[in-house]
């Protein structure tokens, strides 16, 4: 964790317990540790007391807030982590950070004064161990929302949420090509989980001035051909998305009128088969 004091930027290093980061004022820093529930129930309740009357109350939560909203956008059930994922992580960093100290073998006449003295070593490297694994914890989380920040979440999100990227990312997604009468070729990105199929028409001409291509979708019952949309010289290579994969048997395309029509006016110039 980092701050700006004017000249440059600082270290502010967390310590190995909550209270201690409460009374050195990093209660701020805490907040992406206390919206990933990284905190015990006593830490939680010393947070909670902390903040009712501090100053920071109302930024701190608004972090928490944001830090929530933001993990819980960018990540689909899809992608959620195995359980038991974050317990491995913690055994693995514990045994990283710190072996336990050797065993110091006292001499038969030992005092009880070095039994005191290896216990309370022996409970500095466990206080070590912790604060460390929390450390890392809170490097985590604050890296992952101010990496979300950092590209501009609104923008992350819109991305995440666009029909087309869905389609395109889609775990199921299959694509085929099929050459356009002319010159250029026709893609098909179907996603059976999204219900949805995504057309993106590379080399292909424009259609004849006052004429536009017109997407169509052919369904299985055998009823007349659904109208999806028109690609004019502007829209022509960018991706179109069609929803209705599961009831449609095929994809057409045909040249119309500018504007488009209700129904074809003219033989396909190209008919693909959809599986769903």
């Amino acid at each position: 964790m980092t701050e700006n004091n004017g000249g440059g930027f600082i270290r502010r290093m967390f310590a190995n317990d909550i209270a201690t980061d409460l009374d050195e004022g990093r209660v701020l820093e805490l907040a992406e540790i206390y919206a990933l529930d990284a905190v015990s129930d006593d830490e939680r309740v010393l947070i909670d007391n902390y903040i009712k009357d501090a100053p920071e109350g109302p930024e701190f939560l608004e972090r928490v807030r944001e830090a929530r909203e933001t993990l819980a956008v960018s990540f689909t059930a899809e992608e959620e982590p195995p359980a038991g994922l974050f317990g491995n992580i913690m055994e693995r960093i514990t045994q990283a950070e710190a072996a336990p100290a050797p065993v110091e073998r006292a001499a038969p006449a030992v005092s009880t004064a070095v039994d005191e003295l290896a216990a309370a070593r022996a409970k500095r490297d466990e206080r070590q161990r912790s604060g460390g694994a929390r450390r890392w914890i809170v490097g985590v989380a604050a890296a992952a929302v101010i990496a979300l920040g950092g590209i501009g979440v609104g923008a992350y999100v819109s991305a995440q949420n666009d029909p087309v990227n869905q389609v395109l990312q889609a775990q199921d997604v299959q694509k085929q090509s099929a050459p356009v009468p002319g010159g250029g070729t026709a893609t098909i990105s179907a996603s059976s989980a999204k219900d949805s199929f995504v057309v993106l028409m590379d080399g292909v001409a424009p259609a004849p001035d006052g004429k536009v291509y017109q997407l169509w979708t052919l369904p299985k019952d055998g009823s007349a051909p659904v109208p999806q949309g028109t690609m004019d010289a502007q829209t022509l290579s960018k991706p179109a998305v069609v929803k209705g994969l599961s009831s449609a048997s095929s994809v057409a395309i045909t040249v119309e009128p500018a504007g488009g029509s209700r129904a074809p006016t003219s033989a396909p110039v190209l008919v693909v088969a959809l599986s769903a």
